[in-house]
């Protein structure tokens, strides 16, 4: 950790920590070894704008003259020496950036494995199929008879050549992010496009483009392997982030969407919760989902990644960016920050109406880039994803004042507000609040917590001592099949946005991206405002 003054405390300067705006818009990471200007090429990326992704007018095109995987525009990227994620992960460690883990070594040397496999790797030309080769074909009376169809596949066939991806799992805190950061950041030059993207947003784009697709074709063709087709041209190693599945309509697409995916020639890393057996579990018509969990073990390397070290629970200094308690104090620990991550040159608080999809998202006081809401503005208000997305493209830090306890019968509240917090963290955002209750019963109260430990057969005093000296974090094994959640995937992701919650309390979270000169001053500014573009240039 690279020591600096307590943000609280910290005397700026507007011009050295006043971040970059531009016009908040990201666009999808690009490696190219051949479409960039030879002036430009010492950088490692190149980035492509890409309209038809943004989430705001979703004008997404399914269709694309140029059959070649697609490069573009370079800009400048913190530089990756050679060599592969071994000597990068060896370099990071003797900076004092990570700390030496033979479990984590372990499984970063599978990730060499796969760095040497793609060097050697061409990946073929992406050809999209006919429309008429996705059309229904005629049924015959046979065919009628027994219910078969008529519908032919267009999906093509898996090379041998293809090398395996990866599926990385486990518990939060287990370094799925980072490890994912390590991998993304050294891929081989041979790696002429790549993408990540958190795997919703992924699916949401899907839905949207085969909605397009299905427009203007009719209901009867399969636009499955056409999407697939131009997503390959965009990258042709394509990283998920929280692979799930907890929606019918995405679990009756998956299978042929990733084989598709793979047939032209796209190589698939993904990090996830849940082993692949786990994935939509008691699903609705999961037997359907069963040849896409087939898919995913046979031609993915599947790697457990959990450790004894839960790297968010090391301890790091306080940044005290939370307040607990919704006393007078609140409101005065509210303005110091937002002045603090606000415009000191015009500290007054202004409203602004930003628009998703047509739709007017109000947002009552703007500061610079940080937007401030109390509790029921933001959530009890009806927002999707989609809303919360735009709101961190446009601002840079959030305050939510005034947060209730919630209890399971807030529940929906509780999603909401959960779905916020993945997104500022996915997001790079920085989060300011002042809450009714400690974290640990932000969501779930000790009292249910006990009560649900005592059905599930802890006794009456062990439970009593468990919801008060660990929370939901720590009890989410136990408390996952309790009436507190609707199933397992929504204990877990419970769990993850306090795990989230206290990561993005730490000092070095809060002071990444000020420009302070304890920091590394300008070149800290750049290279925060460069993962924000990283992150946020795949929310669709």
């Amino acid at each position: 950790m690279r020591g600096a003054l307590r943000c609280s405390t910290v005397i700026r300067h507007p011009r050295l920590v006043r971040p970059l705006t531009d016009s908040g818009r990201y666009a999808r990471t690009f490696r190219t070894t051949t479409a960039a200007p030879h002036a430009l090429r010492t950088g490692s990326c190149c980035r492509k704008i890409r309209p038809e992704l943004a989430i705001q007018g979703a004008n997404i095109s399914t269709s694309c003259p140029n059959r070649s995987r697609s490069m573009a525009t370079v800009v400048d990227a913190e530089p990756i020496h050679g060599g592969g994620p071994i000597p990068e992960y060896d370099r990071r460690v003797a900076a004092g950036r990570l700390r030496n883990d033979e479990h984590q070594r372990g499984i970063i040397q599978n990730f060499q494995n796969l760095y040497h496999e793609l060097e050697q790797y061409d990946a073929p030309p992406v050809e999209h199929p006919t429309i008429e080769s996705l059309k229904p074909t005629k049924k015959s009376i046979l065919s009628s008879l027994f219910g078969s169809s008529g519908k032919k596949s267009a999906i093509g066939t898996i090379s041998s050549d293809l090398p395996k991806g990866l599926y990385l799992y486990g518990d939060v805190g287990c370094g799925k992010t980072m490890l994912m950061d390590l991998l993304y950041d050294t891929l081989p030059p041979s790696v002429k496009s790549k993408s990540r993207i958190h795997f919703n947003n992924f699916m949401q784009d899907v839905h949207k483009r085969l909605h397009k697709f299905k427009m203007e074709h009719g209901n009867d063709i399969d636009g499955v392997p056409y999407v697939a087709a131009d997503i390959a041209q965009q990258g042709n190693v394509l990283c998920f982030d929280e692979f799930q599945c907890t929606d019918v309509a995405d679990a009756m697409i998956l299978r042929r969407l990733l084989e598709s995916l793979m047939a032209n020639g796209v190589v698939l890393v993904t990090t996830s919760n849940r082993h692949p057996n786990e994935l939509y579990k008691n699903g609705v018509q999961r037997e359907s989902f069963i040849p896409a969990i087939e898919l995913l073990k046979n031609r993915l390397h599947v790697i457990n990644l959990d450790s004894p070290t839960d790297y968010r629970k090391i301890p790091r200094p306080p940044s005290d960016v939370y307040h607990t308690s919704l006393d007078s104090r609140a409101q005065a620990h509210a303005e110091k920050w937002f002045r603090y991550l606000g415009d000191p040159e015009q500290p007054e608080p202004r409203p602004e109406i930003q628009k998703v999809w047509g739709r007017e998202i109000y947002v009552p006081r703007v500061s610079g880039r940080a937007a401030w809401f109390t509790f029921d503005e933001l959530i009890r208000q009806p927002k999707s994803a989609a809303d919360f997305i735009e709101l961190v493209r446009s601002y840079e830090a959030f305050i939510v004042t005034d947060i209730p306890g919630m209890t399971h019968q807030q529940r929906d509240l509780a999603r909401r507000f959960i779905t916020f917090i993945d997104v500022v963290y996915e997001g790079n955002a920085k989060l300011v609040l002042t809450t009714e209750k400690p974290l640990s019963e932000l969501f779930v109260s000790r009292d249910e917590i006990a009560e649900s430990l005592m059905k599930q057969g802890v006794k009456g005093a062990d439970a009593e001592k468990a919801a008060d000296s660990h929370d939901l974090v720590h009890n989410v094994e136990k408390l996952k099949d309790s009436n507190l959640f609707a199933g397992t995937e929504e204990a877990f992701a419970f769990a993850r946005a306090l795990s989230r919650l206290r990561h993005m309390e730490s000092k070095e979270w809060v002071e990444r991206g000020m420009g302070l000169e304890a920091q590394g001053g300008q070149p800290d500014k750049d290279n925060w405002i460069k993962a924000r573009s990283k992150q946020m240039e795949d929310s669709m």
